[in-house]
């Protein structure tokens, strides 16, 4: 099983729910809940950092 184009997909899947997260953390960002936008952009780094990681792996396998 090549597993190059379930990974893409799944890279794809996560940059998509990573903008969704940016979005969410902006809208908060501009209301009263600094807080929790403030968690929302720790976990947008997080999965960037995962994008990247799983981006490499599917560099290597195609």
């Amino acid at each position: 099983m090549n597993a190059g184009p379930q990974l893409s997909s799944v890279a794809t899947a996560l940059a998509e729910l990573t903008r969704r997260v940016t979005e969410l953390a902006e809208d908060l960002a501009r209301s009263d809940r600094d807080d929790l936008a403030g968690e929302l952009f720790e976990a947008e780094r997080a999965l960037l950092a995962a994008g990247r990681r799983l981006g490499k792996v599917v560099d290597q396998l195609v």
